[in-house]
């Protein structure tokens, strides 16, 4: 069912812009017709997030201290994309920079809107198997912990709220979900 934009732009401007997003005001009305204001934020990459699989059931998670949020995040491997790279190439790169992993397989499972009453950003999540385990290549700006464990200890820390990442929450889930249901890829197992 197609529905109508309740909203309606009187005028937009561009208060902020830096290589990674750029912040824009909208004088607007608002579904009840009275004018006010929004801002959204523009993120200039796709977000990405692989859950790297082996063959004994494990899973890998990065450890980093989040600054936005002022902690520590435990979190499947993510990053950012160009919009205009297959999203599983830029997935590949980041697996590999931050675990040092390859994966001969990949799987789309899921794509997300992420904090969509504010910004535009969007995510793919891949789960990732047929490992072969190399040297991490992390960025200048990175401190990564990286941590191998057993899915299921990564479904208890989603679980018992240890993990808080949207995108790793998603991700974990739906391989929950997609081993409950039989959907698995031929070759996965989740211990």
């Amino acid at each position: 069912m197609k529905r109508d934009n309740p909203w309606t732009t009187l005028s937009s401007r561009q208060v902020y812009d830096n290589p990674w997003i750029g912040v824009v005001e909208h004088q607007v009305l608002t579904p009840a017709h009275a004018p006010g204001i929004y801002g959204t934020v523009h993120l200039k990459n796709l977000a990405l997030g692989v859950v790297p699989v082996d063959d004994a059931g494990h899973t890998w998670l990065v450890g980093q201290w989040r600054y936005p949020l002022g902690r520590y995040s435990w979190e499947i491997p993510e990053g950012g994309g160009a919009h205009d790279v297959p999203p599983s190439d830029s997935a590949a790169r980041e697996l590999r920079e931050e675990t040092g992993i390859q994966a001969g397989h990949w799987l789309e499972i899921q794509r997300l809107d992420l904090s969509n009453s504010v910004t535009d950003e969007r995510a793919v999540l891949f789960l990732a198997w047929g490992l072969e385990q190399g040297a991490p290549e992390p960025d200048d700006d990175e401190r990564l912990e990286v941590r191998r464990l057993p899915l299921s200890e990564a479904f208890r820390m989603v679980a018992e709220g240890e993990i808080t990442d949207a995108m790793s929450v998603a991700a974990l889930q739906r391989l929950r979900i997609m081993a409950a249901c039989g959907e698995l890829p031929a070759g996965v197992v989740i211990g």
